[in-house]
């Protein structure tokens, strides 16, 4: 009985390593796909930086040709926020947006017709209502913009001599805007970019406040266009990255 029982642990020795070769092995689970970033969602945000209005006057006459008194340019900071809502499908993405800046851009310079007396030029706010167009490769974005565009603006003429003011005019301006801007997603919510704008603000009539002391009986014509260059920091309402299937 002995001899039997040790043959069959000796059958059963030299089988078990290939039973256990025969046995399927469990593959390991499958690594989770990357994260894709998404930019869907209503931001808000903050932005600062650089502009520069470029003002060209003009005396109109009430009979005559238009009187060009020259250009003046100007930089100065800008600071403010924003608010927009995007929406991605694939890598396009589609939004729109509302920006209000507070800006300190003035000039001033000596008038060409009449050198007695010097004008000056400032705009202390603007805005944007815009739509962009935007192509994302997942948490980086590059876009283009266009829109409307409004400027606030004091215009003033002064003796050149003592700087004795003689008359004012305020001007709230619309034109177009077209810009283009960068950005990034350093986590599922916030992002940091740079955007570019060109506000196209034309010609406008304004009334001084008194009559225009340079060239008497006529009229004002301003022509203005700016320049923006700011840092933006946005912070989205949205859910987290989904995943790559």
């Amino acid at each position: 009985m002995k001899k039997y029982v040790a043959a069959g642990i000796a059958v059963l020795g030299m089988t078990a390593p290939a039973f256990a070769a025969d046995m399927a092995v469990k593959a390991p689970p499958a690594p989770l796909p990357p994260p894709v970033y998404s930019w869907t969602g209503f931001y808000i945000g903050a932005n600062g930086g650089w502009g520069e209005s470029r003002n060209c006057w003009n005396f109109v006459p009430a009979v005559g040709a238009i009187v060009a008194d020259g250009c003046s340019t100007r930089s100065g900071g800008v600071f403010g926020g924003q608010l927009g809502y995007r929406w991605q499908t694939g890598q396009f993405v589609f939004g729109v947006e509302g920006q209000g800046d507070w800006a300190d851009m003035k000039s001033s310079r000596v008038s060409l017709i009449n050198p007695a007396f010097s004008t000056t030029v400032k705009t202390d706010g603007l805005g944007l209502i815009t739509g962009q167009l935007g192509w994302a490769w997942d948490a980086a974005l590059f876009y283009v913009k266009g829109g409307a565009a409004v400027t606030s603006n004091r215009y003033d003429i002064f003796t050149t001599v003592g700087g004795v003011g003689v008359a004012s005019a305020s001007s709230t301006r619309w034109g177009p805007t077209v810009g283009v801007g960068f950005e990034y997603g350093f986590t599922p919510n916030w992002s940091v970019g740079i955007e570019y704008d060109r506000l196209f603000m034309g010609d406008a009539n304004n009334s001084f406040s008194v009559a225009n002391p340079i060239v008497a009986g006529a009229a004002n014509r301003i022509g203005q266009d700016v320049d923006l260059l700011t840092l933006r920091l946005n912070y989205r309402f949205g859910g987290p990255v989904v995943g790559r299937y």
